[in-house]
């Protein structure tokens, strides 16, 4: 009966272990890790030397710090691709390389603006592109960080909060001429049953059709986006994305550290140029609704048929970068965000003052974001502040 006992207790723990150990696989834990450590060393060692330009020239500042996280945003590209082995599979009209434009998407998971990157990567400019995120993750330490340096521009979800804060950034990228590629999810959150459920409320309640593989849009923040890149001569196109995953979906990031990686990801993109695109508030409101109505068909073609948005599989425009390229920036950016971390602990256990440095820069994040919200409000105070000064200048000058 006691070797019973201790058989079956074995047997329990056993099978405890083998669970537990199922929750994680290597391939998720070293995807989670080498996104951190790369994230949390390159924003001190690679960023940090930079802020103080951002008190000199804003506009200077913007143009080093994007490229500097355009090389971080490969990693992802290189991790998904060569290590977990996802294919994407771009169609449609693809992209103008360099344009100014909106990218409006489909959310269908926590993940899809990590993911888009692979397509960006091949038909456009990683250090073009800003995200529309919620607020809260600007305070994870690395990601948050190369965040707050990249400018990404963070939402409360509340549009009456949220609307002089989007002023003030669109206003400032017009300002400064950057032509920024800006991702908003008109949905605001991913696609699950419970808001699939709160969706279709919204539906009966407005008189609308219900949708089974997207949620039914907000325009609001669409519509004041547009309409202000427009006013600021900034935008030469919108680009209508509609992401899809034929096998397994990944919804969330626990599902990325158990090893559940799409094996593939397609992306269907439709160019809009922006003489094509309505004026009017109203207008232009039902013309994002349109897109959607259209997702939903495409979406629904795609899971009910050949789970493929082409028969031929590929753009109508060829990517600007060759495959063969692609490969190159792959392969690079793992070599080196593989080595650079190690590099920068091997040079924390060797140098004092690099010691010094690093905690002073993690107090430095932590300390402006408590104080002054995050390191792209400083960076706007700045640019307003360079403006005032100009304004004052040029006014100074027509009197005398």
């Amino acid at each position: 009966m006691l070797s019973f006992k201790l058989y079956w207790s074995n047997g329990c723990l056993e099978q405890q272990w083998k669970e537990n150990r199922a929750m994680v696989s290597w391939k998720g834990m070293y995807f989670a890790l080498a996104l951190f450590l790369g994230s949390f060393f390159g924003s001190i060692f690679m960023l940090g030397p930079f802020l103080p330009l951002m008190f000199i020239s804003p506009a200077w500042y913007r143009w080093i710090t994007d490229c500097i996280v355009a090389t971080w945003l490969t990693l992802p590209v290189a991790l998904l691709e060569m290590v977990c082995g996802a294919k994407v599979v771009v169609t449609g009209d693809g992209f103008v390389p360099g344009e100014r434009s909106v990218i409006i998407m489909n959310h269908r998971t926590r993940m899809d603006w990590m993911f888009l990157w692979n397509c960006l990567l091949r038909y456009s400019y990683l250090r073009l592109e800003k995200i529309c995120l919620k607020s809260s993750l600007k305070s994870i330490p690395g990601f948050g960080w190369a965040m707050q340096v990249a400018a990404f521009v963070f939402v409360q979800r509340r549009w009456e909060d949220d609307k002089s804060h989007f002023e003030k950034m669109l206003d400032y990228f017009c300002d400064i001429r950057e032509p920024l590629q800006l991702l908003i999810f008109p949905e605001g959150t991913d696609l699950t049953d419970n808001t699939k459920a709160r969706s279709n409320e919204f539906a009966e309640k407005n008189g609308l059709k219900k949708y089974e593989y997207v949620l039914h849009p907000r325009t609001t923040g669409f519509t004041f986006v547009v309409e202000r890149l427009r006013e600021g001569d900034n935008l030469d196109a919108i680009h209508d994305i509609t992401v899809a995953y034929p096998q397994n979906i990944p919804q969330t990031e626990k599902h990325l550290l158990k090893g559940n990686f799409p094996k593939e990801i397609h992306f269907h993109v439709q160019r809009y140029p922006i003489e094509t695109v309505p004026t009017s508030k109203e207008e232009l409101q039902l013309w994002c609704r349109q897109r959607w109505e259209e997702k939903e068909e495409r979406l629904r073609r795609f899971y009910e048929g050949g789970r493929c948005f082409s028969a031929a599989g590929q753009g109508i425009v060829p990517p600007c970068k060759s495959e063969l390229r692609v490969l190159a920036v792959k392969c690079a950016s793992l070599l080196y965000w593989t080595a650079f971390p190690v590099g920068m602990l091997v040079l924390l256990y060797l140098y004092s003052f690099a010691q010094w440095y690093f905690v002073a820069m993690i107090v430095f994040f932590v300390v402006q974001q408590k104080m002054f919200g995050g390191l792209e409000l400083i960076e706007l105070a700045c640019h307003q502040y360079f403006k005032k000064q100009q304004k004052f200048h040029d006014t100074k000058v027509k009197i005398n």
